[in-house]
């Protein structure tokens, strides 16, 4: 029992490898989905975010603390698919938000260049010119997005479990290797990555429900006890204490809050 994130690129063959794991293991599938929920949160068409994601983060600029605001409702959507155990992820960043869970293997998929600059030819039916350009910018903007977004470089091999150079190594050789990794002991959902994972969702639910007023708060979760942190001018400190703590009470599996705020001093602005 694990949750299989895998970071890609495009025309690495990432989504076909994630999409056979998932049917060898019989996990769910999940990518695009989490974009589209995130994208009814703020109430702006998924295309919008899809293009964000090839474009960089500018369109999250046009919105009030955009930038925290995406990042809250991913990361959400995202836990939510992932605290029912048993899936596959494929997209940008998703093991980012699944700091200190035990049984996330962390799956990084590479290509050859020039193997995805003749896919890209094929599918497309371009030059190769305008297909090495096209997997130049994506890959680039691939990178500053995460950069910007979530203070990582996904293209550093520290962050992950495996790395999987697909070449030599086929898509069917790359399936099997994942799926016998995901069996090993060390990825094996216990009582205590699982309550991690627990801790990992609630804390995403409370900070989504206090984003739109408080969207520098800071989250943490244990057990059903829920810590945040924000500041605020010094003559509000009381009253964002309790007003806090009352959105955040009303947040269902939340059994006791503690809300600690650091003035600002006074005269600040909210």
């Amino acid at each position: 029992m694990a949750i299989i994130t895998i970071s890609r690129g495009s025309y690495s063959k990432g989504k076909t490898i994630a999409e056979r794991v998932a049917e060898k293991l019989g996990y769910e599938c999940v990518s695009r989905d989490i974009l589209l929920e995130a994208s009814e949160h703020f109430h702006i068409p998924e295309i919008k975010l899809v293009r964000a994601l090839h474009d960089a983060p500018s369109i999250l600029e046009r919105f009030s603390f955009g930038k925290e605001r995406y990042v809250a409702f991913i990361e959400e959507a995202f836990l939510e698919h992932m605290q029912k155990d048993n899936v596959v992820y494929h997209g940008l960043a998703g093991h980012f938000f699944l700091k200190g869970v035990g049984h996330n293997l962390k799956v990084r998929i590479v290509a050859d260049i020039e193997d995805r600059v003749k896919l890209e030819m094929e599918r497309e039916g371009i030059t190769e010119a305008k297909a090495r350009n096209i997997l130049k910018k994506d890959d680039y903007e691939r990178r500053r997005w995460a950069m910007a977004l979530y203070g990582i470089d996904t293209t550093d091999p520290r962050l992950y479990d495996l790395c999987i150079h697909i070449h030599k190594i086929a898509v069917e050789d790359a399936v099997d290797i994942i799926c016998h990794a995901a069996k090993l002991p060390h990825f094996t959902t216990t009582d205590d990555s699982q309550k991690r994972m627990d801790d990992l969702v609630l804390a995403s639910k409370v900070k989504v429900a206090v984003i739109d007023e408080w969207p520098k708060a800071q989250v943490t979760a244990h057990e059903g006890a829920v810590y945040i942190h924000t500041d605020a001018p010094l003559e509000q400190e009381a009253l964002i204490q309790d007003k806090i703590g009352k959105v955040a009470e009303a947040v269902a599996g939340v059994k006791k809050v503690s809300v600690s705020v650091t003035p600002r001093g006074a005269g600040s602005k909210a």
